[in-house]
């Protein structure tokens, strides 16, 4: 296939992928050329007669695979934003493969023994060596070939079952859909969003990818509320299964790896380094967290006239809020106009605090036409990348809300980033997408991600952008939701989408005195996910979990948690994050988000006790922290930004979770 686009690299401005040109028949032929011709460079790099060095073996690694990468990059896009049957019938078929060419790249002892040969004294190069070479000790370079054998094995069955595990997913988002009848039963909803979900005379709810369907603090009706809420729960029963064999063989690999656990594997390598540092944190939430929660479900229960159960939280959360605080989260809803919270509040934000200038591309697509295209540029006029950003969701896509680059920054490649946000909103059947103000923070939020993606200025690809540890990624995407309230950015993007009249200032001040409630809902929400993650994760090789819905009940009393009123986040059979064996999986990791929130809390207090939203404060953090991306230690470089070590007290005041 001469013609196959992922073939020769790119034409387009920054490498933009051609998703115009590309076809679902191109994509195996050209993985298998990908992995042939990578093979053929890792021996090239092998049989090197010379003498091992930086050049001629790490940085050869970095640029070996080109095919490769540009396939997988496009092809793991449309697997979460567009999975058409063709897409899943690929990926079923590629997934395995791709497992074993990685394996037999990271489990060949002739290129690790060539690894450990090399000296640099340049300090990005020693950096990265140190990270190629602990790469291949926690592959299992080290291990005799009958471990090494086993661990192909494991590799590949877990791949298996987590391709499985996300499929069934995707598909239960709309095959476990509420289907209702009656309009009457929708009452709440508003006149646009009963037309977005109307097909042929039903009216149909796709579950969001978490426990608590946003339309639950909106549905009058506590019966629809019930069933939808059910369904939510009980979602791709038959994964149960699969997550326990999964945590069990994750439990295998650990030992087999030197590890206790899936969970002390995981952190080794990231900001936490130990478990026992991982639960000290979380053992100072739990307890004030439970006593916030359940002192909000007196007071949503006494606003309901009967005890509440967990469909009904989110529908008297919203009453007692404007009750207590005369707000109510639909009020903002006009003001927030998606097209204006993109350009005049994101945007600008990012303007005000960096320079960069945005400039819409219509001229460049992307893979649905749903995506937009913005051309990125420095204060000065210079070319910085390219975003794409991707707001709808849509029954191909998966849930939630994320980052991914499409072209990696880097000087040895000669390559400037192409990033992309996937949010997952209703498109409206017609007029404009009003968003939430959960919606509003969730842009500012993939945002901080894309610019961590953006303002890379590494030499290596391997550590570019967001190539950080996984408790250490979240936290500067935390940071930039910060600008969501900050005063002169909302009152730039905040108008009435009719009017154009700004949100009124008496409004804002309910919301921002109304955001502390809810909290202890919220905290629990998270802290039982993340804490439902680590049991799994902690398993020692050997056990087993023959009722994993039961285990799941265990591991939230057994860590203080267990709330009838507030389920987990995620439970185990919607819990992707922790599922997924794939870049970017949170395995043993959900943890991330609170402990990367500590340094965010930090942060805003940085920026506050300095001037806030100002040029030279946007340009301190680029330079000591976005633009380094994993090229060194991560806290070393928090630190040469805060000043100061992290503290968590700035944290638990902004959750609510400080006692005397």
């Amino acid at each position: 296939m001469t013609d196959n686009p992922f073939f020769t690299p790119s034409e387009l401005p920054y490498g933009l992928p051609p998703f115009a040109l590309v076809k679902e028949e191109h994509y195996l032929p050209a993985f298998e050329r990908g992995m042939t011709d990578q093979l053929r460079e890792v021996r090239e790099i092998i049989e090197n007669p010379e003498a091992p060095t930086f050049a001629n073996t790490i940085e050869a690694l970095e640029r070996s695979g080109r095919v490769l990468h540009r396939t997988v990059v496009v092809f793991s896009t449309l697997s979460a934003s567009d999975a058409t049957d063709g897409i899943r019938d690929i990926e079923t078929q590629i997934s395995p493969r791709l497992t074993q060419h990685a394996d037999s790249i990271r489990l060949n002892r002739s290129l690790y023994a060539r690894i450990k040969q090399i000296t640099t004294d340049d300090a990005e190069e020693a950096w990265l060596l140190e990270k190629y070479r602990v790469d291949f000790v926690r592959s299992g370079a080290d291990l005799s070939e009958a471990d090494q054998g086993r661990l192909r094995e494991l590799n590949e069955e877990l791949t298996k079952l987590s391709t499985t595990f996300t499929q069934n997913l995707l598909a239960a988002s709309t095959d476990s859909a509420l289907v209702v009848e009656d309009v009457k039963l929708l009452d709440g909803l508003s006149e646009s969003a009963i037309k977005a979900i109307e097909k042929d005379g039903s009216y149909v709810l796709a579950l969001f990818n978490h426990t608590n369907h946003p339309v639950l603090a909106e549905l009058t009706d506590r019966e629809t509320r019930r069933r939808l809420y059910e369904l939510s729960t009980g979602r791709a029963p038959e994964n149960f299964e699969l997550a326990a064999r999964m945590a069990t063989l994750r439990a295998e690999r650990a030992a087999l790896l030197g590890y206790p656990s899936h969970a002390a594997y995981s952190v080794a390598d990231q900001t936490a380094k130990t478990t026992e540092a991982v639960e000290e944190m979380l053992g100072k939430l739990v307890g004030p967290a439970v006593a916030n929660a359940r002192r909000e479900a007196e007071a949503l229960s006494e606003e309901a006239g009967f005890p509440i159960e967990p469909w009904d939280w989110s529908f008297y959360a919203e009453r007692v809020r404007k009750a207590r605080y005369d707000f109510d989260g639909a009020d903002l809803r006009p003001y927030f106009e998606l097209d204006r919270v993109l350009r005049d509040g994101v945007f600008h934000a990012a303007g005000e605090l960096y320079g960069v200038v945005f400039s819409e591309r219509d001229d460049l697509a992307g893979y649905h036409p749903d995506v937009r295209v913005f051309e990125v540029f420095e204060a000065d006029g210079s070319p910085l990348g390219l975003f794409l950003f991707d707001p709808y969701a849509r029954p191909t896509k998966r849930g939630g809300a994320w980052m991914n680059a499409l072209v990696d920054q880097s000087h040895l490649l000669g390559t400037r980033p192409v990033v992309m946000n996937n949010l997952n909103i209703t498109k409206p059947a017609e007029g404009p997408t009003l968003l939430t103000f959960d919606e509003v923070n969730t842009a500012f939020h993939e945002f901080g991600h894309a610019l961590h993606g953006l303002f890379s200025d590494v030499r290596f690809p391997r550590v570019s952008g967001t190539a950080v540890p996984r408790d250490f990624v979240e936290y500067p995407s935390q940071v930039n939701e910060m600008w969501a309230t900050w005063p002169s950015i909302l009152a730039n993007f905040a108008r009435h989408h009719e009017t154009g009249e700004p949100v009124p200032a008496e409004l804002l001040e309910k919301m921002r005195a109304a955001e502390k409630f809810n909290q202890g809902f919220a905290t629990v929400e998270y802290l039982a996910a993340t804490l439902l993650d680590w049991s799994w994760h902690k398993l020692a090789a050997g056990e087993t979990v023959e009722d994993a819905e039961a285990f799941e009940n265990a591991a939230l009393e057994r860590n203080g948690i267990a709330f009838e009123l507030v389920r987990p986040r995620y439970r185990t059979n919607y819990f992707a994050h922790i599922f997924f064996s794939g870049v970017g999986g949170y395995s043993a990791g959900y943890y991330s988000y609170i402990w990367s929130e500590v340094l965010d809390a930090e942060s805003v207090d940085w920026f506050k006790e300095n001037g806030g939203l100002e040029r030279g404060n946007g340009d301190h953090f680029r330079s000591t922290l976005l633009s380094v991306g994993g090229s060194r230690d991560v806290m070393d470089a928090f630190r040469d930004f805060r000043g100061s070590d992290p503290r968590i007290e700035p944290l638990l005041k902004r959750r609510g979770l400080l006692v005397p």
